[in-house]
C-alpha cells in the first residue's frame, strides 16, 4: 500500500517588498475625506471642508483647490501659495488635518461571504479585509487569490496572494496592507 502526499502551495515569484505600504508615509487626501484647514489667528480663512467627488476643496479667499491625491503637507503648502496672493503667511501658520479618511475603500469579491466595497477608518491587511468580509465560503480557493493595483499611470499589476502562508505565518509579506482603489479577488 502507497503512501500519498499531497503538495502543498507553490511560493510565487513575486517581489512582495516592492510593495508600498500607506502606514510608513503620510496619508494621501482622497474623495469624501473630512478636512480641517486652519490658519492661525485668522478664523475667517480657517474651514472645515469635504473633498468633492471631483477631488476639490473650497476655501475662503483662495476659492477652489484641488486635494485629491495630495498629502496634507503638500495641500498646506498649496494654500499657503495661494493665500500669499492676498496676506503675508508662511506655510507654518496653516495646518490641514484630516479629520475623518472616508475616502479608504477597497472591493473584495468572488468566493467570501459579503463580496463587496470594504470601507474602513483604519488600513487593513489582506487577512483582515477578508475577515472583514466574512471570511471564506466552502469553495473558495484560498491558494490562489488575486490582488489587484493600480499604479499611478493607470496600469494594473497583478499581486499573487497564497492565503495559508498569511495563515501559517511562514510568508508575512504577503498580508499586504491594502490601498484604497486596490480590488481582492477570491477565486
Amino acid at each position: 500500500m502507497g503512501l500519498f502526499t499531497a503538495c502543498g502551495p507553490k511560493m510565487p515569484n513575486y517581489n512582495y517588498s516592492k510593495e508600498p505600504n500607506p502606514k510608513e508615509s503620510e496619508y494621501v487626501i482622497g474623495v469624501c475625506d473630512q478636512l480641517s484647514i486652519n490658519v492661525w489667528k485668522n478664523d475667517q480663512l480657517s474651514t472645515s471642508v469635504v473633498v468633492r467627488p471631483d477631488g476639490t476643496v473650497t476655501m475662503p479667499l483662495v476659492g477652489d483647490l484641488t486635494a485629491k491625491d495630495k498629502t496634507p503637507s503638500e495641500l498646506r503648502k498649496e494654500i499657503a501659495k495661494r493665500l500669499a496672493e492676498y496676506v503675508k503667511l508662511d506655510s507654518s501658520e496653516i495646518t490641514v488635518a484630516v479629520d475623518q479618511a472616508n475616502s479608504y475603500q477597497f472591493t473584495v469579491s468572488g468566493e467570501v461571504t459579503r463580496a463587496g466595497i470594504v470601507r474602513s477608518p483604519s488600513y487593513m491587511t489582506v487577512a483582515e479585509a477578508i475577515a472583514q468580509a466574512g471570511g471564506f465560503t466552502t469553495f473558495a480557493d484560498r491558494d490562489n487569490i488575486i490582488l489587484s493595483r493600480r499604479n499611478k499611470k493607470g496600469k494594473i499589476r497583478r499581486i499573487p496572494i497564497v492565503y495559508k502562508f498569511i495563515e501559517d505565518g511562514s510568508h508575512p509579506e504577503m498580508n499586504l496592507v491594502m490601498i484604497s482603489g486596490d480590488s481582492l479577488h477570491v477565486p
